[in-house]
Order: C-alpha cells, then structure tokens, then sequence
C-alpha cells in the first residue's frame, strides 16, 4: 500500500478545519469557488470529479488525490473511467504522473470499496 488514504483525508480535513477557522473569508471564497466549479450542466458530477482527480495527479497532490478519488467513487465513477483519466494524467505530467496517477488508482480502490460497504 503506498498510502492510506482514508487516514489523509481525516488528517487534512482537521488542517482546512483549522484555515476555516483562522482564515474565514478566504476559505468561504474557494468554497464558493467550488461550489461554482461544480455548477453548470455541460458535464455531469462524475466527468468532473475524474477532471479533478486527473489534474490532482499531475500537479502531484496527494491530498487533492485523496479528497477528489473519493468524490469520483461517490459519483459513480468505474476503475475503468479513472484508469482513463491516469492515462490523461500521464499524458499531460509525464514520467512523475506515472507515480502519482499509481496513488491516484490506489486511493480510488480504496475509498470506492469505502462507499460500497456503506452503501
């Protein structure tokens, strides 16, 4: 296992807990900012959270894998859709994507076996 990406995401979420509370109007900014990057209805929820999960990778961000392969495997996304999007992920950061788009898949299996035993 090179991660367990679970434990990342509880890890982080006290760290943005802490930037709510310290930076109140900078955070409510990106979370509007969120909320309007995910409105629209050009692409559904699950094309976007594979965007972001793709783009995760290839400005290698760990916790940005971790909170958008769970999004993913919240909107239905298959393995198969995010081995295609590792595929675009690599294509676009080449070689060091190759080892972030590992942990991207790695971080999917984990928390879509995650929301299938809660579902």
């Amino acid at each position: 296992m090179i991660q367990d990406w679970q434990k990342l995401i509880e890890a982080m979420d006290g760290g943005v807990g802490a930037l709510r509370a310290g930076a109140p109007e900078v955070m409510k900014s990106f979370s509007a900012m969120a909320r309007g990057a995910h409105g629209g209805t050009a692409l559904d929820a699950q094309t976007k959270e594979l965007i972001a999960l793709a783009i995760a990778v290839a400005t290698r961000c760990a916790p940005c894998i971790a909170y958008h392969a769970e999004a993913a495997a919240r909107a239905g996304a298959s393995r198969a859709a995010v081995l295609e999007a590792m595929s675009m992920a690599i294509y676009m950061g080449a070689g060091p994507a190759v080892m972030y788009a590992a942990q991207g898949l790695e971080a999917f299996d984990q928390l879509a076996e995650k929301q299938a035993c809660s579902a």
